[in-house]
């Protein structure tokens, strides 16, 4: 047993989160998310009976966002016309907020199609339960760095 480690994460979801390297990327699947077709070529990981925020959450306690580029996380736009509401993003940016300083900043958004094609490339692929449409997550892995080593202001620059 590990403590201070989120309990929501399984021993699978740490192992796999640990093999990632700066750059690696993974997707926090909302329910209606083809998480098996398009993660045929990733790591995919079932965490049924839980939701995006908790699980974002708790990966961003143990992974850093990547320093080296803009926009590390990336959600799925809302298909033009389309009447849904996102207000999981606002929990979304408040989560990002408590574990990266540069807030929620660090957010891009990909069209609905592009978004798949990104999460395609991505290292592992974790499928929730999440009921919120448009509640996708993407976050670029970044380095862990060594305690003491300061980070630059600009790295993301």
């Amino acid at each position: 047993m590990l403590t201070g480690v989120p309990g929501i994460l399984s021993p699978d979801m740490l192992k796999v989160l640990c093999e990632m390297g700066h750059g690696d990327s993974l997707v926090i699947a909302d329910g209606n998310f083809p998480a098996e077709s398009v993660g045929k070529n990733a790591i995919v990981l079932r965490a049924d009976g839980h939701g995006v925020p908790e699980l974002l959450d708790a990966i961003l306690t143990m992974i850093p966002l990547d320093q080296y580029v803009e926009k590390p996380v990336h959600l799925m736009e809302v298909v033009p016309g389309d009447p849904v509401e996102t207000p999981i993003w606002d929990t979304y940016k408040e989560i990002i907020g408590l574990h990266d300083e540069r807030d929620s900043d660090v957010i891009g958004i990909y069209e609905r199609f592009a978004f798949y094609e990104e999460a395609k490339k991505a290292y592992l692929v974790i499928a929730t339960s999440e009921m919120a449409q448009y509640a996708n997550v993407m976050i670029q892995k970044g380095c862990v760095l060594a305690e003491g080593v300061s980070k630059p202001k600009d790295m993301a620059k």
